[in-house]
């Protein structure tokens, strides 16, 4: 006699404090359930991180602020698009030449033309800072 499995799973948490259940079922002709608690909480958040160091990210965050004239009290962090502050490829040209100038770096082209945040400028001042040692 041939015996079919088949499974579902289930999970679901609700807050950090509560468990996660988690359950295995066989089809009805097979008596067996297997059911187990985690107990180790599960986040409900993430959390992304920048691999630029702070330092940084100020610096190119004072660098587009100034290229682009903006205001000291307006916010421009790690995730900040150069779009959303109004900036057009001929200025994010100019916050390139105002980064290479700062760092002392020069970036190719091509990379130069991907850069759309703040947090990825960073990053590849850093990679390219990192090299030149």
């Amino acid at each position: 006699m041939a015996t079919t499995f088949s499974a579902s799973v289930s999970m679901q948490a609700t807050s950090m404090a509560t468990p996660t259940r988690i359950s295995f079922q066989k089809p009805a002709l097979v008596r067996t359930n297997l059911s187990f608690n985690l107990r180790r909480s599960i986040p409900t958040r993430l959390s992304v991180s920048c691999a630029a160091k702070p330092e940084t990210v100020e610096k190119v965050s004072k660098i587009v602020k100034k290229q682009l004239s903006l205001k000291d009290d307006q916010k421009v962090v790690a995730e900040t698009k150069f779009a959303d502050l109004g900036a057009d490829s001929l200025d994010t040209v100019e916050i390139v030449m105002g980064l290479e100038e700062e760092f002392d770096i020069e970036m190719a082209e091509e990379k130069a033309q991907k850069i759309t945040t703040v947090e990825e400028a960073a990053e590849l001042i850093e990679e390219l800072v990192q090299s030149k040692k």
